[in-house]
């Protein structure tokens, strides 16, 4: 994947993908299988995967889309996350754990960041107008 190079004031600045490239950060629990608790780590290995995120998600990783999970499971259930992924099938370019649980979260960075909630269904995405927090004038 070539990056694009920016500069500003001369310096070099953090590089950015291409326009036509998304890159996906997708929780695991309660998204793309049963959402399974970090005290019951034995249900992990079990945990049912959404077939409908499975077939989604693959299709963008084909698509040559960025696909990089963000869990709150710990280091500690990372190889058992990582024979879940593999054994279930899933594409994907990385594996980040330790997010904060529970929830409510704002995401604040200085590139473009787009938020969709996951309500039960993973579905190709379409472009809605909503109302959004941004930093005051």
């Amino acid at each position: 994947m070539d990056l694009i190079q920016k500069e500003e004031n001369g310096k070099a600045i953090s590089p950015i993908l291409p326009a036509h490239v998304k890159n996906y950060l997708i929780d695991i629990d309660g998204t793309i299988c049963d959402d399974i608790p970090n005290e019951q780590p034995e249900r992990m290995a079990t945990a049912a995967v959404y077939p409908d995120a499975l077939t989604i998600l693959n299709k963008w990783y084909d698509e040559g889309h960025i696909i990089t999970f963000f869990t709150s499971r710990t280091e500690a259930h990372r190889e058992v996350t990582e024979k879940w992924l593999a054994d279930n099938g899933f594409k994907y370019h990385g594996l980040l754990v330790g997010k904060p649980r529970g929830g409510n979260y704002h995401w604040i960075d200085n590139h473009m960041v787009r938020a969709t909630r996951y309500e039960g269904r993973f579905t190709d995405l379409v472009m809605k107008e909503v109302t959004i927090e941004v930093f005051k004038d």
